[in-house]
């Protein structure tokens, strides 16, 4: 779809001849603004007097006025004209579709097949889905992944703790503390941990009956968290085991490669080690450790064969979604593919969801699980509903209920810039206000309800004078260019804080000037305004995957 925002700020550039980069979205004075400094260099004229010269003789279609400010050039949109073609535009894809016949891959979440999820663990696959939603909404033909790490010594933990229990009667929901106390036992004592590594080298080597054991232990833990995660709204295309990369051999193909290179060396514990130096990789003697002693292939080398096999698929776009304790990992990895001739896939690396303590860990049983939160966050959002809407029938307000609570995890998560760590707070994850899922979901509703008290008729958006209908319309202008910087960046949180924003503004508006009861050109104007709102919160709230209301 047409993006006029930045077909405005192109057609400044042009004119001044210069750089698009150049032109700045200042918060006051005017709506765009150019810095005469460099253009008054090219020129030999002081940047005061040239902004003055310009500002008399240029001429810009959409832009109003034009003035100088010091050195400084102020465009001032002309939002009769511009939001009348704006408001003309915004429809159920507007923003999106703009690529095409191109194929993106996304690999993410990955938790450890060992136990219940908790609410750390959930970050990966909610700024995860909400990336996916955004790329399939821009027009990539989209693959969505989930690496099940089903070989290593975590799960190996597990199912040694399992051996101990009746197997046929394991529940997913028994796991989690079968995990945390065999990982104490075997931190505890060399014996078991020793026992550990034995199970692990028999599932290597193929013995059968290990395998099976494994296999039974791993399903029941995917099943159990995909259908947790399935809660969110958060589905997988593929689940690629890790364990098929030694069934495979193809760890055999990737090792021969790599020592075909000659930067492949035994080390002094007997490990196949590759040699990273020349890499930017913060490390004394970079290397990335390939095999074990003992000849079983580490996660390492299995990782590079599984990536490949992923770059193989989605040429075009391939992301992966790791935890910041992971970017000297990735770094390595990343070596390692272009030791081999792959482009690495593009990365955003996440930091952690923290209890007032500190991380949660599942090993210490430092955590709040996914389940008793999605659960804790119903209950209180079934509470508020039934406070506000007694009369509403009992299925009424489940269905309600679930969908807010859906709402305030994932915004809780994604709201917050990735690289930055989100604090887990109760009161706040639970709040029917401010910068809240639920206080979207109520925005959208509260516009619906208006919409459905009046039809549309033919509008003119010059009677939308007022500065608060100005600046809903300049946020509209801006919802493109925002997830254009989320593809970019791969941070789905500026879609969160957009949205934010713009419920903001429009509720300032609603508050303040009225919409149904107006003169009849400015009452069209002004629904015309509403429902472009709702088109937009409508679909901001699909790409994080927050649920509509049309009722709150």
């Amino acid at each position: 779809m047409q993006n006029l925002w930045l077909s405005l700020k192109q057609e400044i550039a042009k004119t001044l001849d210069v750089s698009i980069d150049e032109i700045e979205e200042p918060e006051r004075y005017g709506d765009f603004a150019y810095p005469c400094f460099s253009l008054s260099k090219r020129l030999k004229k002081d940047p005061k007097e040239l902004a003055k010269e310009l500002a008399k003789k240029l001429k810009v279609k959409h832009i109003e006025k034009i003035e100088a400010m010091r050195s400084y050039i102020n465009f001032y949109v002309d939002w009769k004209e511009f939001g009348q073609e704006l408001l003309k535009i915004i429809d159920e894809k507007y923003g999106g579709f703009t690529i095409k016949d191109k194929k993106a891959l996304i690999e993410h979440t990955s938790i450890n097949p060992n136990a219940s999820p908790h609410v750390g663990r959930a970050r990966n696959a909610i700024i995860g889905d909400s990336l996916v939603r955004l790329i399939k909404f821009l027009g990539y033909e989209t693959e969505v992944h989930y690496l099940v790490n089903d070989v290593g010594k975590q799960i190996a933990t597990l199912v040694y703790g399992a051996m101990s229990e009746d197997i046929k009667k394991l529940k997913f929901e028994d796991l989690l503390e079968i995990y945390i106390k065999t990982s104490k036992k075997v931190e505890e004592n060399p014996e078991d941990e020793k026992k550990v590594f034995e199970i692990l080298l028999k599932f290597e080597k193929g013995h059968k009956e290990t395998m099976d054991l494994f296999k039974r232990i791993v399903s029941l833990c995917v099943k159990g968290q995909a259908d947790i995660l399935s809660e969110l709204g958060i589905n997988y295309d593929y689940f690629d085991y890790e364990s098929d990369y030694i069934i495979n051999k193809k760890t055999d193909e990737v090792l021969e490669k790599l020592e075909k290179t000659d930067k492949i060396f035994t080390d002094e514990n007997g490990r196949k080690v590759l040699d990273l130096k020349g890499f930017d990789i913060p490390m004394e003697s970079p290397a990335f450790v390939l095999l074990r002693s003992d000849g079983t292939s580490l996660y390492n080398l299995k990782d590079i064969a599984y990536t490949i096999d992923k770059i193989k698929r989605a040429k075009d776009l391939n992301i992966v979604i790791l935890g910041e304790d992971h970017k000297l990992y990735f770094k390595q990895l990343s070596a390692a593919l272009k030791i081999l001739g792959y482009e690495p896939p593009k990365v955003t690396h996440y930091s952690f969801v923290l209890l007032p303590t500190g991380k949660m860990s599942t090993r210490k049983g430092e955590l709040v699980l996914l389940r008793d939160f999605i659960k804790e966050v119903y209950e209180k959002a079934l509470k508020e509903i039934e406070k506000r809407y007694p009369k509403l029938s009992k299925d009424e307000k489940e269905k309600r209920a679930k969908k807010v609570a859906v709402g305030a995890v994932r915004y809780s998560v994604v709201k917050v810039s990735p690289e930055k760590n989100v604090i887990f707070v109760w009161d706040e994850v639970l709040k029917f206000d401010g910068n809240t899922g639920p206080y979207l979901q109520y925005t959208y509703a509260r516009a619906n309800s208006i919409l459905k008290k009046a039809k549309i008729k033919h509008f003119d958006s010059k009677y939308l004078k007022d500065e608060k209908e100005k600046e809903i319309l300049k946020l509209l202008s801006r919802y493109p260019q925002i997830l254009e910087k989320v593809l970019k960046e791969l941070k789905p949180h500026y879609v969160a804080n957009y949205l934010y924003e713009l419920s903001d503004a429009f509720n300032r508006f609603y508050q303040t000037l009225p919409v149904l009861n107006s003169e009849e050109n400015l009452k069209n104007a002004r629904l015309k305004l509403v429902d472009a709102v709702k088109t937009v919160l409508e679909t901001g709230l699909k790409l994080l995957g927050i649920p509509i209301l049309e009722k709150m």
